[in-house]
């Protein structure tokens, strides 16, 4: 496996005119990777709502959204039915399975895809989709296989930084 050549700022913004769905893990992507637990033991995630505009902002522009998470906590169904995505996966075991179902629904091809991910289970999409981003934190590896490097981390408002230039790009 080599690594992908970096794209400049210029030539990525033309790379995200060709995408139609940003595809999104959790955490990591839409939080900072941190795991909060209650007395009870039950899990909370933090999202960020700058992220959350973003993309009702993206999909007014005509961009599809969707989730796959490996996670598996109702906190990640809530969240996407609060931004009124039809996409949403937890448990995913198998990602890249799981986006190209969403594909085949969706008639869009895996290189109109852009998927954001931070971590190992996120590289077997990275390799088949036109358009593997990641955000600052990511590990090293992920870094290795994407295009563009978010200057946000995750949970800090990268996921709004990718859907502004989607935004952009598409208006």
């Amino acid at each position: 496996m080599t690594a992908r050549d970096k794209l400049s700022f210029a030539d990525f913004k033309e790379q995200l005119k060709s995408v139609k769905l940003l595809s999104l893990d959790v955490d990591g992507i839409l939080t900072d990777g941190g795991l909060y637990y209650t007395e009870t033991g039950d899990e909370l995630r933090k999202f960020n709502v700058k992220d959350g505009m973003g993309m009702k902002k993206a999909r007014e522009a005509g961009v599809e959204l969707c989730i796959i998470s490996a996670s598996t906590t109702n906190a990640i169904q809530e969240r996407g039915k609060r931004l009124g995505l039809s996409h949403v996966y937890t448990g995913a075991k198998n990602k890249i399975e799981i986006l190209q179902k969403i594909c085949d629904e969706l008639s869009i091809s895996l290189d109109n895809v852009a998927h954001m991910g931070d971590d190992l289970n996120d590289i077997p999409i990275m390799e088949k989709i036109g358009t593997p981003i990641t955000v600052a934190d990511a590990i090293e590896a992920v870094k290795e296989k994407t295009l563009y490097i978010t200057q946000k981390k995750g949970g800090q408002g990268a996921v709004r930084e990718i859907c502004d230039l989607l935004i952009e790009v598409n208006t």
